[in-house]
């Protein structure tokens, strides 16, 4: 144990502490905005520097250990110029028209510089500009970038996808797409996980709140949405609700009062996806000598699209069964329709979801099946449904709670769980065991899935099968996988993998809290709305037997097949290198 004094607390803490970790163990806040603990630990802003009793040299609080005997002033007068300098240099290089930023009130560049009483830049203002595809669903913007470095850092060691890397030198030094690519040429999987670890707004998803205003003030137009479980986690978070205030029926008086006809889960997709993709799995199984080992799922578009462009190959391995995005487009354009008695072109199908991977899947050539253009017309994250809600001036603590609307909008504790990683091998289990037992099982029989860490093994027993599962989140996980797979080192029946740590609670469309991941917390909300349901297994759900029913005759029949499924062995594999 290390004993040190910062400013005037004196304090004991294990050797190897760095000194910011030491403050912030008592409570002492070190401004900094590189840093990202185990992540981005370079001191690139040079902001967290702190003054030490006896040296010349300030020091870096991020990557400094402590020290026996080191006292530290983190405020120091010598320690608040060097810092406001620091700080004045970045802005120099920065476009400071806040009030047009979409990170306005959730940015720490903004925070420290009101904080270091910052009124006016003293050096000149060299804000340079790159030109950017703004419609790819991913923004950079180079007059916004601060060079922390973070986003470089996320996508090397977290994603594995080395989007992103140094670029110049000295003055002239950014950051841009690798190898020099741009964008639509990249790895990108568009997971957004650089997004939200900027700490500015240099890097944000496109914007398609004005398509969304267009279609709700259109009178032609019956504006469906569809909202995703993981929205109903953080949707308050920006708004400062807690998790009591932010309910699912504020949430949908919310969309209500912005104007949506008809506001619909997309958990009732989930159970309908669980329908078809856990009778894929027992088809195959049942035909194991037809299939490629193993089968993955296919909900996440970011996932697919790492398949897609690292692996190839493996693109038969995938479930055929459409995300639960898609598949709500097309049954509100077709099933939804018909019911209503209206013309499918004139239906605005919008999403509400925790990812930036969904504005792509959404305008994929082949998501049209319903045959009334796109099944899903405009994907907004959840931090666009946020800005709606501000713009429309809501305070969704004065709303009174509503149900969705039927026939799409019944849902299980098992379509719930779909945002929170394990969450659809968890789902598929209990329907796949149900149909090959012939009883429900236990709720929470398949709980092992459950877990923090990246990758989890856990084998179950099927009827006379032994299943052997894996559940991954993280895309360099999901790398590491497949090199296993590849390299015949492992073997498995069913793996399910997210692109992004946790599960869509953790998407890269979510309130961005800087330094700070919120995922578990979300993931533990989906698991307790699980809990609390009357129904929670996909195949109870009476909205989905009743679509069956009146319309899609059984799972993997034609008409399932036509509206639910795609082979993404040839249409991805085309579209992908056709876009590229």
């Amino acid at each position: 144990m290390i004993n040190l004094t910062i400013d005037g607390v004196e304090l004991q803490v294990p050797e190897g502490t760095s000194v910011m970790s030491a403050a912030a163990g008592v409570g002492i806040e070190v401004p900094h905005l590189c840093f990202l603990k185990d992540i981005n630990e370079i001191s690139a802003c040079k902001v967290c520097v702190v003054e030490v009793q006896g040296k010349s040299k300030l020091i870096t609080a991020c990557n400094s250990p402590v020290e026996e005997g080191m006292v530290v002033f983190t405020n120091s007068p010598k320690v608040r110029r060097v810092r406001r300098t620091n700080v004045e240099l970045i802005l120099s290089q920065h476009d400071c028209h806040c009030a047009i930023c979409v990170r306005s009130r959730n940015c720490n560049l903004q925070k420290i510089s009101n904080d270091l009483g910052i009124l006016e830049v003293p050096f000149n203002e060299e804000v340079p500009e790159t030109s950017w595809d703004h419609s790819f669903p991913l923004i950079r913007d180079s007059r916004k970038c601060i060079k922390c470095m973070r986003c470089v850092q996320i996508c090397d060691k977290v994603q594995a996808m080395h989007v992103w890397d140094v670029q110049n030198t000295g003055s002239r030094t950014t950051v841009d797409v690798a190898d020099n690519k741009t964008i639509d040429c990249s790895d990108c999987t568009l997971c957004g996980q650089c997004i939200t670890h900027c700490p500015t707004g240099a890097l944000r998803e496109r914007d398609d709140t004005d398509k969304a205003f267009a279609a709700l003030a259109d009178p032609e137009k019956i504006t469906v949405v569809q909202v995703a479980p993981a929205v109903r986690t953080a949707w308050g978070e920006e708004l400062g609700l807690h998790g009591e205030e932010a309910s699912e029926g504020k949430m949908v008086a919310a969309l209500k009062r912005i104007g949506f006809d008809y506001v619909f889960d997309t958990n009732f997709a989930a159970d309908l996806t669980i329908m078809e993709e856990g009778s894929e799995l027992l088809e195959r199984l049942g035909n194991s000598r037809k299939y490629a080992w193993p089968m993955f799922t296919s909900c996440c578009p970011g996932w697919v699209s790492f398949v897609s462009k690292k692996y190839p190959e493996y693109l038969r391995n995938l479930s055929t069964a459409k995300s639960p995005q898609q598949m709500f487009g097309a049954m509100a354009k077709t099933y939804f329709a018909q019911k209503k008695g209206i013309d499918p072109n004139n239906i605005c199908c919008i999403s509400v979801m925790p990812c930036v991977s969904k504005k792509r899947e959404a305008s994929l050539s082949y998501m049209k099946s319903a045959g009334a253009g796109q099944d899903v017309d405009i994907v907004l994250t959840t931090r666009e449904f946020v800005r709606m809600i501000r713009a429309e001036h809501i305070n969704p603590r004065f709303l009174k709670e509503q149900a969705f609307d039927s026939p799409l909008g019944e849902s299980t504790g098992a379509g719930m769980i779909f945002g929170v990683t394990g969450g659809v091998m968890e789902a598929a289990l209990r329907t796949a065991y149900a149909v090959v037992e012939g009883k429900n099982p236990e709720a929470d029989a398949f709980r092992a899935v459950r877990g923090r860490e990246g990758r989890r093994e856990t084998d179950f027993v099927l009827g006379d099968k032994t299943l052997h599962t894996c559940t991954v989140s993280g895309l360099a996980n999901a790398e590491k996988l497949m090199e296993d797979i590849k390299e015949g080192r492992t073997a498995y029946d069913f793996v399910e993998v997210m692109a992004c740590p946790g599960g869509c609670v953790g998407g890269g469309g979510q309130p961005i809290h800087d330094g700070c991941e919120f995922a578990e917390q979300r993931g533990g909300t989906l698991y307790r709305l699980d809990s609390e349901r009357k129904l929670r297994f996909s195949h109870e759900n009476p909205e989905v037997q009743k679509a069956y029913e009146e319309f899609l005759e059984k799972p993997l029949s034609r008409t399932a097949h036509k509206l639910l499924h795609s082979e993404h062995v040839n249409e991805l594999y085309f579209e992908t290198h056709n876009y590229l």
